[in-house]
């Protein structure tokens, strides 16, 4: 009974981008701290990209390769298995500057920004959901 609550596809997807988002701010700070470093290729993460490329794979049938369901053409649900795609890029191709570093200070602390809102977006809304268990626990 417990697993049905504690392990639902919702909670396990939230929790995989709560893992994503961690890792990307890690990555971001990593950034910042070799904005000087000469030669320092910027990197990024890549998790929706990857999803957004999963669901697309196959649109036609019900169970997506994204562990997705699909209930309607335009409805996606989570099921369980959904996947933790992260991967880390070394973005190779730019150059900002002549010693061959090509971190955007600016672009960065927008990243992190961001970062920080989606974050912060998810652990409410694992919040939201424990907080519905408790208030149904409780007969409220």
């Amino acid at each position: 009974m417990f697993d049905r609550i504690f392990d639902s596809a919702p909670i396990n997807l939230l929790e995989k981008a709560l893992k994503g988002s961690s890792l990307r701010h890690k990555v971001i700070s990593n950034n910042v701290a070799n904005v000087n470093t000469p030669g320092y290729k910027r990197m990024e993460v890549s998790f929706e990209s990857e999803l957004a490329a999963a669901v697309a794979a196959d649109t036609s049938s019900p169970a997506s390769a994204a562990g997705m369901t699909r209930t309607h053409p335009k409805h996606l649900l989570p099921t369980a298995e959904a996947p933790a795609s992260l991967s880390i890029r070394t973005m190779n191709d730019t150059s900002l500057r002549t010693d061959g570093n090509n971190v955007d200070i600016d672009a960065e602390m927008a990243a992190m920004t961001k970062n920080n809102i989606f974050y912060n977006t998810v652990a409410q809304r694992i919040g939201g959901y424990y907080t519905n268990i408790k208030s149904a626990i409780k007969g409220g």
